[in-house]
């Protein structure tokens, strides 16, 4: 199972800089840097709940599921 970072595309569909999102997430840019290249193993639901409320999104607009191909379950 492999859980996919999008909000790279997101931002980029809505026009809205890293630094402009961290302004209105209230997310330090460091922070918001690493979910958007996806280098964070878990996040809040109260960071997810900003973001999504910030871009006008849903949270499956940014993550997204994939089955590894060795998986079995």
């Amino acid at each position: 199972m492999a859980i996919i970072l999008r909000l790279d595309r997101v931002m980029a569909d809505r026009k809205i800089s890293l630094n402009e999102l961290s302004e209105r997430v209230g997310v330090s840019n460091v922070n918001l840097s690493k979910l958007k290249t996806g280098k964070v193993s878990a996040i809040r639901f109260s960071t997810l709940n900003a973001v999504c409320k910030a871009l006008k999104c849903q949270p499956g607009d940014i993550l997204e599921y994939t089955e590894d191909e060795t998986d079995t379950d």
